[in-house]
């Protein structure tokens, strides 16, 4: 149960844990930022497909999330060294999923610990992640089944603030159209030539400012130059409120993304004497 997590879980048995991860998480972007959007999405996916318990990290997955995972590896190692044996992974990934962000000029929240690792993972739990295709309807119903709010849901997709996509994750919407999408000509005449049907695996970035964590994101929604159509999709009357409320004020939406990554960080996790705690994340 979430109830079981806490701030002081590791006072004693490892004491120095958040200075570690910091210490890590700064080496590792010190020469290249654009990880820590791999990183918060690795923690978004994996408290999405089975809770907040480490199991994505077992998953093989495209490069970006692989270097990701590598830098995870990297602070679990750290971590190992001074605590052997006692902080999960999934720790980990949620302390270092709010440095990243917090590295990029984000807000910091209230980590809570005592995750456990699963002791493996489950492919069709994968399914359970949104994908960038859904609409409106699909993402609220997505969010309110794990007990997060049109708000948190809106908040959230603010991390898209930060990092990159592929080209095939927003194709369909150059080339073959998508219902009820309202991207800006202009924005989506640069996107074709960025993306041509013969470069899939080409990177665009997912909002103006892809290594600084604000509220950019927003106002490019307002503007219809958003990336993915699942964002565009933002827009619709139940949750384009939020979309102007966080467009407008920076720190209101900072203290949503806050309250929705502590809540979502308790998604069904592991604890007690359940799973395990690996040596290897």
């Amino acid at each position: 149960m979430s109830s079981e997590l806490s701030t002081s879980f590791y006072a004693s048995t490892c004491p120095d844990l958040p200075q570690i991860v910091r210490s890590v998480i700064h080496s590792e972007f010190s020469n290249d930022s654009r990880s820590a959007a791999s990183i918060l999405k690795l923690h978004f996916r994996d408290c999405f497909s089975r809770g907040c318990d480490g199991s994505l990290l077992l998953q093989r997955g495209d490069g970006r999330s692989a270097k990701g995972l590598k830098i995870i590896n990297n602070v679990k190692r750290a971590v190992e060294t001074s605590c052997p044996a006692t902080v999960s992974c999934a720790d980990i990934l949620a302390l270092s999923a709010r440095e990243s962000v917090i590295a990029l000029g984000g807000p910091s929240w209230t980590v809570e610990f005592g995750r456990r690792d699963s002791p493996a993972t489950v492919a069709a739990a994968m399914e359970a992640i949104p994908s960038p295709n859904l609409t409106a309807t699909q993402l609220i119903e997505s969010f309110q089944r794990r007990g997060l709010s049109k708000r948190d849901l809106v908040a959230l997709s603010g991390g898209h603030s930060i990092g990159q996509a592929q080209c095939s994750a927003f194709s369909a919407r150059l080339f073959n159209g998508t219902p009820g999408d309202s991207i800006d000509r202009a924005f989506k005449s640069r996107l074709e030539k960025n993306c041509p049907p013969t470069a899939p695996d080409r990177l665009t970035n997912l909002d103006p400012s892809p290594t600084t964590f604000d509220n950019l994101y927003f106002r490019a929604l307002l503007a219809n130059q958003s990336l993915l159509f699942s964002d565009q999709q933002l827009l619709q009357s139940d949750l384009v409120g939020f979309v102007k409320e966080f467009a407008a004020n920076q720190q209101t939406f900072f203290t949503a993304f806050a309250a929705g990554m502590i809540k979502m960080g308790k998604l069904s996790p592991i604890t007690g004497g359940h799973g395990e705690i690996r040596s290897s994340c």
